[in-house]
Formats: C-alpha cells, sequence, structure tokens
C-alpha cells in the first residue's frame, strides 16, 4: 500500500507499506524521482569541464558536473547531451556510459547515468532561470586533488571524474 504525502516539481514523496525479505512488515519513507543523466565532459587536451553551482540545499557553491533531470520518457543519453550544451556550452561527438548510481538508496529510487563526453564543439549556453553557476576548466589531476581535498563533494562528481581517472590510469 502506498500513501502519497507530496507530489512537487522534481519528486514525489510517498509512505510505503512493506513487507521487507525477513517477513516484518514496515512503513517507509519513500522519495521517487525520475531520474537525471550527468556528464564529465573531457577536452583534447584532458582537461575536464566542471561547475561551480549555487544548491540552496548544499549551504551555497558546490563544484559539480553538468547534470538534469530525465523528462518523462526521455533516453539519458538525449538528457546528458542537452545538459552539456545548456549548462556548459559545448557538444559532443562522443558519449560513453561510465555508471549509473544510485544516489540514495536507503529512501530514493533516483538513478543518474553518468557519461564522459569527448569531441567537443562550442555550443550555446542556455541556463534555465534557477541556475546560478560558473564553468570551470581544469587538468583531470587537479579535479581529483579537489576530491582529495574536501573541496568536490558532490557524489556523481565524484562518481565521473574517479571512473574517469581510473580508466586514464590503466592506458
Amino acid at each position: 500500500m502506498t500513501r502519497n504525502i507530496y507530489t512537487g516539481k522534481v519528486i514525489t514523496l510517498n509512505i510505503d507499506r512493506v513487507q521487507l525479505p525477513n517477513g516484518v512488515t514496515v512503513d517507509l519513507e519513500t522519495i521517487r524521482h525520475p531520474g537525471a543523466a550527468a556528464v564529465v565532459p573531457v577536452k583534447d587536451d584532458g582537461t575536464v569541464v566542471l561547475i561551480r553551482q549555487f544548491r540552496h540545499a548544499a549551504g551555497g557553491f558546490i563544484y559539480e558536473i553538468p547534470a538534469g533531470k530525465l523528462a518523462p520518457g526521455e533516453d539519458p543519453l538525449h538528457c546528458a547531451a542537452r545538459e552539456l550544451e545548456e549548462e556548459v556550452g559545448y557538444r559532443a561527438s562522443s558519449f560513453e556510459l561510465l555508471s549509473s548510481i544510485f544516489t540514495v538508496p536507503g529512501f530514493a529510487d533516483e538513478v543518474i547515468h553518468i557519461y564522459r563526453a569527448t569531441g567537443l564543439t562550442k555550443g550555446q549556453q542556455q541556463l534555465d532561470r534557477d541556475e546560478v553557476l560558473e564553468v570551470i576548466e581544469m587538468p583531470l589531476s587537479e579535479a581529483i586533488g579537489k576530491i582529495e581535498d574536501g573541496t568536490i563533494r558532490d557524489g556523481k562528481t565524484i562518481v565521473g571524474l574517479q571512473a574517469i581517472y581510473i580508466k586514464t590510469q590503466r592506458r
């Protein structure tokens, strides 16, 4: 049984009555989210393109990779390509799926599909009204250093950057 508590622009909050694998029945608060796509733009010289975006819930500006919510029925790759151009003003000739991750599986069903984008060319940045961000380009090694020193704390960004770093170390 599901009881809807709230339906908003981005999430739906439900109370789900669930029988667990051990036979116990509990009420669980569950956030339903349509999913998202994120992209690590990598220039030909290995520079990564990040954003420093204002996030109210995080208490200010944080470093992130471009990302956005999936529209109903939207292919994650299409979403990644759209967000790449809208947020940082680049188009890519090639995308590679790095991982699809649960953000907070303890209480939400959101999955973010994380891609690497290469073959970058200039496009047209088109920020939404609620997007306050700065585009920042840096060597991958510097971005990894910002993970290590705690400057980059966003989960999808850490996963994306580290996945690319690991792939470059295997070559």
